[in-house]
């Protein structure tokens, strides 16, 4: 199949005077820090300049249409893998031979006045493979054929009307009221190869699978069971049940979810499992685990956890369920040797906007809110096998962190003993304020006009710490299990900026590690400080230093994963993204993990087709061959 040549964008205003783009938020400037910082190669000679293009480097003009461009739709898609231009350096001969995949959105407009927000775009699946030969890279891309996507895409026209309204979203062009197609399973989060099984996820249904060399859409494809809770647990293991089940509280939340459960299948034809978009693969075991919760947890205060661990094989090995008190919403999670970890995500529902989410004119994310009432966040640590806890800790009772955290994503987590029976647990996470997070403003999207804020995700001036950073969070527990202490504490004593998307060297996963890559902001730009990112910084936890390369101008990133390559833990190579969305070009980008902060950090760029373009990504894997 060819290339469509057919490159949509969100409908775009005339960018507005500086005065309408909220120039509070654009005020901020860098501050002078100590840390390296090295210039991409630019390539703007590449491609002719733009209208867009033409306008000043840091301007609030060129901030608005930057971030509009950054989610722009992607209609086009190539079956048949197309080689990348090389635009610097070279492919290094000694790179790994493998695919690096990477997940996302496609579509965020149809033909008919509706544009949803960016996390309810159709997930598009972009392949760029490496032969090991030190030269060709091939690039593919395709839509996942989701369920809601062969019903909104017409096949012989291609014309796109959107009929699910999805959970952050609002339909212009649609029917709204009355409208129950809510949970739209756009496979558009995350991405995996597992077992020689290629799939798409998302964070409310079944992944998708996808045949790895063609990526073609083989279905969805049931990986943890529709069962139900009870009955399908050995005897062994009924220790893991709800604490208060038999009390007035836990009885009525049983008699509504009793309720709850007929009405989400029957109606909005929710899964009763759902599972999160987020995987571990434990590299010391060779397992791969998955998290799965209950679809009425969202409505109710309790939280229905479900572990499973599976082999290279797909055999599960293990199913650990818990069930705990407290109403949170988990996006990303972590394990140790002894332990999976949660750190909640505090929530309530709230019933006005229950109302109004039903009724069709508020998206349905308008139900849920944050619950900023406690100024600790909880720690959940749950047995990960039978006999592994220390005897005297309950696991139902959190471990409270000293600050109050809304946590995105987890680097890694480890565990480590002394002699006596002492532990300490260790986790790297991006973690934002309470204050600052909002369901219904995330990536600073509007859904009453359908256009994209900036300004939300670049704060003023001194208030940079509400956005994501990353953190460390330290839990010491004695011999018996009870808590010592609990500390939070910045991953870099260097690095304060905002930065999201921790990423470690994969064989270290579960273990101690020492560097940590993410994508974060250089401060150097006047109008957009903080997000997009620009930057891929290298944190070292053990002395707190941090290093970091930057793009060019107005030039962003995405996710950074690392790509190992010798026995060393930053023996390897960082991929990322390149988005110089004023020239409407994609770059892949290959940095050596070792010389982040120093001139040559750049070993090579390559240059996606014009046509082929791609909005900002969420999610990728790096698959070995």
């Amino acid at each position: 199949m060819r290339a469509v040549l057919c490159h949509r964008h969100l409908p775009l205003p005339t960018p507005p005077p500086a005065t309408e783009l909220l120039p509070s938020a654009f005020t901020s400037t860098a501050a002078a820090v100590n840390y390296r910082t090295t210039p991409s190669v630019s390539s703007s000679s590449a491609a002719a300049p733009t209208a867009i293009d033409r306008l000043p480097a840091d301007s609030t003009a060129a901030a608005f249409w930057d971030y509009q461009f950054l989610f722009a739709s992607q209609r086009s898609e190539s079956a048949k893998p197309v080689p990348l231009r090389l635009v610097a350096g070279s492919v290094p001969a000694d790179f790994p031979v493998g695919t690096y995949y990477l997940a996302g959105p496609g579509v965020f407009t149809d033909d008919h006045g509706s544009t949803v927000h960016p996390l309810d775009g159709h997930g598009y699946l972009r392949a760029f493979s490496f032969a090991g030969d030190g030269g060709t890279v091939l690039y593919s891309a395709r839509f996942v054929e989701t369920q809601a996507k062969r019903e909104e895409r017409e096949e012989g026209t291609g014309r796109w009307r959107f009929t699910h309204r999805g959970p952050f979203s609002v339909l212009r062009g649609g029917k709204r009221v009355g409208n129950v197609k809510v949970m739209k399973n756009v496979a558009n989060t995350s991405v995996l190869r597992w077992g020689g099984r290629l799939m798409c996820l998302w964070e409310g249904g079944d992944p998708y699978e996808i045949d790895p060399r063609s990526l073609d859409t083989v279905g969805p494809v049931d990986l943890v069971g529709q069962e139900r809770h009870d009955g399908d647990r050995p005897a062994n293991d009924r220790r893991w049940e709800l604490a208060g089940a038999w009390d007035v509280a836990g009885l009525g939340v049983d008699v509504a979810a009793h309720f709850l459960k007929p009405v989400l299948r029957g109606v909005f034809n929710m899964p009763p499992k759902r599972m999160l978009a987020h995987y571990k693969i434990d590299p010391k075991r060779n397992r791969l685990l998955l998290l799965s919760c209950n679809a009425e947890d969202m409505l109710l205060p309790r939280s229905n956890f479900t572990f499973y661990e599976f082999d290279c094989n797909f055999e599960l090995k293990q199913k650990k369920e818990f069930v705990i008190s407290d109403h949170m919403m988990i996006h990303d999670w972590a394990f140790t040797d002894s332990h999976y970890v949660l750190l909640g995500n505090r929530i309530k529902l709230d019933v006005p906007g229950s109302l109004l989410a039903l009724s069709g004119l508020y998206p349905m994310i308008t139900a849920l809110s944050v619950n900023p009432s406690r100024q600790s966040t909880p720690v959940y640590l749950l047995p990960r096998f039978s006999g592994s806890a220390q005897s005297g800790r309950d696991w139902r009772v959190p471990i409270e962190a000293p600050l109050q955290l809304w946590s995105s994503h987890i680097g890694n987590a480890f565990e480590e003993r002394d002699e006596v029976g002492n532990s300490n647990i260790q986790l790297q996470v991006s973690v934002c304020s309470y204050q600052w997070f909002n369901f219904q403003k995330m990536f600073g999207y509007n859904w009453r006009t359908g256009k994209l804020d900036p300004s939300f995700m670049n704060m003023v001036e001194g208030k940079e710490a509400s956005l994501p950073h990353l953190v460390q969070v330290t839990v010491e527990l004695d011999s018996t299990g009870a808590c010592r202490r609990c500390t939070v504490g910045n991953a870099s004593k260097q690095w304060n900026k905002p930065a999201d998307f921790p990423a470690i060297n994969p064989a270290l996963s579960g273990q101690r590690n020492t560097y940590i890559y993410a994508g974060t902001a250089s401060g150097s730009r006047r109008f957009l400080p903080h997000f997009p990112f620009d930057s891929v910084v290298k944190l070292n936890c053990s002395d707190g230093s941090a290093t970091s390369w930057s793009t060019g101008r107005r030039e962003f990133i995405g996710e950074p994963i690392f790509v190992p390559r010798g026995t060393k833990e930053d023996d390897g190579y960082i991929l990322v993204v390149e988005y110089a969305v004023a020239r409407q070009r994609c770059y892949l980008v290959v940095l050596d993990a070792k010389r982040i902060g120093e001139a040559n950090a750049l070993v090579a760029k390559l240059e996606v087709p014009k046509h082929l373009t791609f909005p900002l990504g969420f999610h990728g894997f790096w698959a070995a061959r």
